[in-house]
């Protein structure tokens, strides 16, 4: 039985060829999780898996498909082989479809520079368990919190090997340490619930259980109470937990996918202000210790840092192969893949330029408005920008918070909201979407 992750790398590629494939790329990855559920002081699930998969993309000239196992044995390669070449057979032809060229291929290290596998233990269920059980018990030690939802405690390891024809084979390793709380404040009808939780690369970088627990009850007990704001234009404050889902939308009308199906209200804006000219939006995939890091893409090209927004201004697409190839331009090094599905374009780290001023100083500023902590559900058009979402979180009064609000829209043009934004300096430097609080006046909100 062949065990590296390289090795079932080159058989995959070998049944292909003895299938009668032109081409072929295949993934191979190795992973591990535990994880462990405590709620109201006692263990209620815990549970640990391992395996591998594999995934095969083969190619006859404009052909592709893709097949997909859990099972490694020499005999499912060869019918992941055969599969995938019969099915290639009767696919359509993808004019734009195919390998990257040997010359534009990474190194194919292992990205041990970047740090992204602890070499720390792997935790016992033990350790879990306490870490899980002292986040719970700091969150009810709260004044105002009545119960929780639950704490968590997760480990998980991650490996990859991309193995190609055109000569490309890498890989790395990637580690991940979690630990989370929900409390909830309140009953009944007027219960109200918040969370904590950190995730990092080395356990050591681990904010502390007790920390996690305690942000988490602080956080619900400030919601007890909340009712419903006033209707009207106001002051719109994105928290730093949730303002990155605003860059995340410019990130998705970037895609290279959707402008190349013309699904984008970027999609004319090439060169065009999109954001504050003092704002630049960067992405640098060599961060150490970051969950966005990696060395190379889905297809073997070498990540590179660059700016999607730079001085206000779209410079660039986010593009794989493909996405590149119908545009007619060139991959940015983007490309994110799956063993079953095919390379798609994808953002690594990102990081907003930050304002000179703290989270509080931008609530003096906004004098009544809206703080927003929590966002559910969301209506967005992907071609005009046109934006809605539920939200709560805190009614501002004079630059000052004044009471817990729920049960509110808001509503704007993603376009007009992101030209207008003012960012905080609050961002959490660990994070792979380093946003901060950003400020944004003048949003149409329907509460009361």
């Amino acid at each position: 039985m062949t065990d590296t992750l390289q090795e079932l790398g080159a058989a995959l590629l070998a049944a292909a060829r003895r299938a009668g494939a032109d081409a072929a790329d295949a993934v191979a990855v190795r992973g591990t999780s535990v994880a462990v559920d405590v709620r109201a002081g006692k263990l209620e699930n815990a549970e640990r898996s391992e395996g591998v998969d594999l995934g095969l993309r083969v190619f006859l000239g404009q052909r592709q498909a893709i097949v997909s196992a859990s099972d490694t044995a020499p005999r499912t390669i060869d019918e992941m082989a055969e599969r995938a070449v019969a099915m290639a057979r009767e696919a359509p032809e993808d004019p734009y479809a195919g390998l990257a060229a040997p010359e534009d291929l990474a190194p194919g290290g292992q990205g041990d520079t970047l740090e992204l596998s602890d070499p720390a233990p792997e935790p016992d269920p033990a350790q879990l368990e306490a870490c899980a059980q002292e986040a719970e018990a700091a969150a009810l030690a709260v004044p105002g919190v009545s119960q929780t939802q639950g704490a968590s405690a997760g480990y998980g390891t991650h490996e990859i090997h991309l193995t190609a024809s055109n000569g490309f084979s890498g890989g790395y390793r990637r580690t991940t340490r979690s630990t989370s709380c929900v409390a909830i404040s309140g009953s009944g009808t007027a219960m109200e619930r918040d969370y904590d939780g950190d995730s990092r690369t080395f356990q050591c970088d681990l904010r502390s259980p007790a920390e996690i627990g305690r942000l988490a009850g602080e956080r619900a007990a400030e919601r007890h109470g909340a009712r419903r704001p006033k209707t009207g234009s106001y002051p719109v404050l994105f928290d730093e937990r949730i303002s990155s889902s605003l860059i995340g939308h410019l990130l998705a009308a970037a895609n290279g996918a959707a402008v190349a199906r013309g699904a984008s209200w970027l999609k004319d804006a090439m060169g065009e202000q999109v954001l504050p000219a003092a704002l630049s939006l960067i992405e640098d995939p060599y961060r150490p210790r970051a969950s966005g890091s990696r060395p190379f893409d889905g297809e073997g090209l070498a990540t590179r840092r660059r700016a999607i927004v730079e001085d206000g201004r779209l410079t660039g697409w986010t593009l794989d192969l493909a996405s590149a190839r119908k545009l007619g331009l060139t991959s940015t090094a983007n490309a994110a893949r799956g063993t079953s599905s095919s390379p798609a374009p994808a953002n690594w780290n990102i990081e907003l330029t930050p304002g000179p001023h703290s989270r509080a100083d931008l609530i003096a500023q906004m004098g009544t408005g809206l703080l927003i902590t929590s966002m559910i559900g969301s209506t967005i058009n992907p071609n005009t920008g046109d934006y809605s979402r539920g939200a709560s979180g805190f009614w501002v009064e004079n630059g000052e918070i004044a009471y817990p609000v729920n049960e509110c829209t808001i509503a704007g043009n993603l376009r007009d909201m992101l030209a207008r934004i003012i960012p905080a300096n609050d961002a959490r430097p660990w994070l792979s979407r380093v946003v901060p609080s950003v400020l944004i006046e003048g949003m149409t909100l329907a509460g009361n």
